[in-house]
């Protein structure tokens, strides 16, 4: 009896939490990235409210993409983490800050500006980390017999620091079109006006990457100009969700910016997913080469196949117990 291809299995589901991930974090990142530039304290109350329902649920993607990378690809875990650790830490570091703020922010009185500031700063950290470690990737890893032989601070290079920079302006556009669609008055104004120069910001970062990466690596410069293929379909698609985004705005529309702003994060990985395909430590080994063994695959991937359905009915229905406008003085706090 032929086996399964549990690998392309894994790497489709690991795939998928991570986009979930980018999609469901990304704009309540994005919100705190956004924070201390808000009209007023009770805006940033609103703002606040307007993600605390659902931030520590979309953060379960993260748990399952990593813990399903674990089990599925060991020698990824063995070689991005020596290649990643400062990067790693200043993620999680950002992550833990922001996290503590929700729950202490609207407690305290005299300190609150503390907690403005843990949160915006956790968001940012976190944001920018996440950028520069998709950076890295594009990049790729120094290594010799399976193992990472590069120095801790290799992932940090003009180039990563330019798509942490990206990673930034793309979630505080998740972010404001995140508030344009929950809130309303003057804080959905504001929301309106920063839309469309973040737009722009996250146009001309990605710009600038998508012409820098094929000096970066050879792989990409071979399969998106040796010839012309399907895989240019994608870049369109990114400036067709982009002119949405701004045809949305002008016309102020409320929902469908949020929803351009994610396919234009979805098109984008798409990219990134075929510019490397099936290297998970470019340039070196694929897929197959870092896959654990077919009976670990297979019966992780039985429990996996219970999770997942639960993951998704929780994240549907908080969404829809949550759904509607947030107001000012209303909301989970």
């Amino acid at each position: 009896m032929e086996q399964f291809d549990l690998a392309l299995i894994w790497a489709f589901i690991i795939g998928f939490g991570i986009i979930m991930y980018v999609l469901m974090d990304g704009f309540d990142l994005g919100v705190g990235i956004l924070f201390p530039f808000a009209p007023s304290e009770t805006d940033r109350d609103t703002m606040m409210n307007s993600v605390a329902p659902v931030w520590d649920g979309n953060e379960t993607w993260l748990v399952l993409g990593g813990a399903g990378l674990l089990a599925a690809f060991p020698m990824v875990y063995s070689i991005f983490l020596p290649a990643l650790y400062i990067g790693v830490f200043l993620l999680l570091a950002g992550l833990i800050f922001r996290g503590v703020a929700f729950e202490f922010r609207f407690k305290a009185r005299t300190s609150r500006y503390l907690w403005n500031w843990a949160f915006a700063g956790g968001s940012t950290v976190a944001a920018f980390a996440q950028g520069a470690v998709v950076g890295t990737y594009i990049q790729g890893f120094e290594t010799a017999n399976g193992v990472y032989v590069g120095g801790a601070l290799d992932w940090l290079t003009p180039f990563t620091v330019l798509t942490g920079l990206g990673m930034l302006a793309g979630y505080a556009l998740l972010g404001s079109t995140w508030l344009i669609m929950k809130t309303e008055g003057r804080l959905q104004e504001w929301a309106y006006r920063i839309t469309l120069p973040l737009l722009a910001a996250v146009l001309i970062i990605f710009g600038i990457i998508s012409v820098w990466t094929p000096f970066v690596d050879d792989m990409v410069r071979d399969r998106w100009f040796s010839n012309l293929s399907v895989i240019w379909v994608l870049p369109v698609l990114t400036l067709l969700c982009a002119f949405q985004i701004f045809r949305s705005v002008r016309n102020r529309f409320e929902g469908m910016p949020f929803v351009a702003t994610m396919g234009l994060f979805v098109t984008t990985y798409l990219g990134l997913v075929v510019s490397r395909w099936p290297y998970v430590v470019p340039p070196n080994y694929t897929l197959w080469d870092a896959a654990s063994a077919y009976n670990s695959q297979l019966f992780l991937l039985l429990g996996l196949l219970f999770v997942i359905p639960i993951v998704l009915t929780y994240t549907a229905w908080s969404y829809w117990v949550f759904r509607g406008k947030v107001r000012p003085g209303e909301g989970y706090h």
